[in-house]
């Protein structure tokens, strides 16, 4: 057991005729409604010292006890893993994730995670489902995640993603050159054959990306990609389906391809960059106890940048000098 409290409150005569579940939602906001649903059937709310369900209907005027205990809801262990943490408060961790770094346990990662490491650093995120991750970069993708490191931030975090409220941009290096930004309104689901991976798909969930051209080089261009959906894979899968692939993305890229007439270094680059060319760059969000906007942006890591170099230098070889974009 880590955290034990204990509310009384007044259900109004005016929410007579509300479900039990409703009310209990709106008495404590701080909680989600499943949450409290796990807490009735576990006994732990009373209303006049009785157990109800949560389709029964208040009267109003009952009096409401709530025993808030809170057990662990992690599995996983703790490690002492180095974290690049940008900002906390006692709501909130910002964490600069590095490219090779899972953010969480599943078959064949079961340590070495970011969340195992949360637990080391955070101890009190054993109370907060899934360690506080409330949102996920790839294995291989770098940037900035959130973490919420009470309930209360867990529940007002998810909200704001389910309503398209979070501020996510990227940094991307993709195959070939676009001459213009866009849009992708196109909706994600499991591949069809390949279920490890995602595809486009008709039955797949509402998927929307917006980009803008940053810098144009010889055989690829580096965008501005901004989320409106966050769905598995989502830039990855909607840069192939326009046929601008990342570059290194080893699993939607396709057959790996060298820029004619490319020097023997800048092939060498190209080979050795083995994941795909995505940095979430920059982050933004209502903070769940102020509820000001708030956002943290962080520079593209070294390894991207000596791509973006080779990339610039082989324009210049070939006298085609890369345009940018502000």
């Amino acid at each position: 057991m880590l955290e034990s409290d204990y509310f009384e409150e007044i259900i109004p005569e005016e929410w007579a005729g509300d479900r039990v579940d409703q009310a209990l939602a709106r008495l404590f906001p701080d909680y989600s409604r499943s949450r409290l649903q796990t807490w009735l059937k576990q006994g732990l709310v009373l209303l006049d010292g009785e157990i109800k369900r949560a389709k029964d209907k208040v009267s109003g005027g009952e009096q409401v006890s709530l025993k808030v205990i809170l057990t662990s809801e992690n599995s996983w262990d703790a490690e002492d893993i180095a974290l690049d943490i940008i900002y906390e408060d006692e709501q909130l961790l910002v964490i600069n994730k590095p490219a090779g770094m899972v953010v969480h346990p599943a078959a064949g990662n079961y340590s070495g995670t970011m969340l195992n490491a949360l637990l080391f650093y955070c101890p009190e995120l054993e109370a907060v489902p899934r360690a506080g991750i409330v949102h996920r970069l790839d294995k291989e993708t770098s940037g900035l995640l959130v973490v919420a490191k009470t309930l209360l931030a867990q529940k007002g975090l998810v909200e704001q993603l389910q309503a398209r409220e979070f501020l996510r941009e990227y940094d991307a290096i993709v195959n070939g050159q676009i001459t213009a930004g866009g849009s992708i309104d196109a909706p994600i689901g499991r591949h069809p054959v390949n279920r490890k991976r995602m595809a486009v798909n008709a039955k797949g969930k509402t998927a929307i990306t917006h980009y803008r051209v940053k810098e144009r080089f010889r055989a690829h261009t580096q965008l501005s990609v901004k989320l409106e959906t966050g769905r598995t894979h989502q830039i990855r899968v909607h840069m192939a389906y326009i046929h601008h692939a990342l570059l290194g993305d080893q699993v939607y890229s396709g057959r790996f391809k060298i820029p004619a007439a490319s020097d023997e270094s800048f092939q060498e680059v190209l080979r050795n960059f083995k994941r795909q060319a995505l940095h979430a760059h920059r982050l933004g969000l209502i903070h769940p106890l102020s509820h000001e906007f708030i956002e943290w942006q962080v520079e593209i890591p070294t390894d991207m940048m000596n791509l973006q170099s080779a990339l610039r230098l082989d324009a210049e070889n070939h006298s085609e000098v890369g345009k940018k974009f502000k």
